[in-house]
């Protein structure tokens, strides 16, 4: 079943849905356009650090991911990947769903993620109340 979950992070990076790497998941995390904060089983604990970090900063959950770097990596295109960030909120609740299937520990973050968040309404513009000149002088 994870193998399922990986081909979600496949279709996230064709869809540019799906930043990879440390520089690319702290902008996503400062811009909050990270849904979901991954990092591999096996990555390195200062990586793994950050990655919470900025997660936290942005406000975005963070997991631990089933695999190792090679397997993350690979899924991705890439020799190894030790970290990465969902920046749509479909895929990252999809792949949270995925794994919460084959391992429970992932449940309470499906929960959170199929949450949707309330989206705050625009506020309206003002109407401008002064009085214009005519564009043609009346003669």
């Amino acid at each position: 079943m994870t193998d399922n979950a990986l081909s979600l992070l496949g279709l996230a990076l064709r869809g540019s849905n799906l930043a990879v790497g440390e520089e690319p998941v702290e902008e996503a995390c400062k811009t909050r356009r990270a849904k979901l904060v991954l990092t591999a089983r096996d990555a390195a604990e200062n990586s793994a650090a950050r990655a919470a970090r900025w997660a936290q900063d942005g406000d975005v959950p963070w997991m631990q991911a089933p695999w190792d770097k090679e397997t993350l990596g690979g899924a991705l295109g890439r020799s190894v990947c030790a970290m990465a960030a969902v920046t749509d909120g479909g895929l990252a609740a999809a792949l949270a769903r995925r794994l919460a299937e084959t391992d429970p520990g992932y449940r309470p973050l499906a929960q959170r993620l199929a949450q949707k968040k309330p989206v705050r309404p625009r506020p309206a513009k003002k109407k401008n109340t002064r009085a214009r000149k005519p564009a043609v002088p009346e003669t």
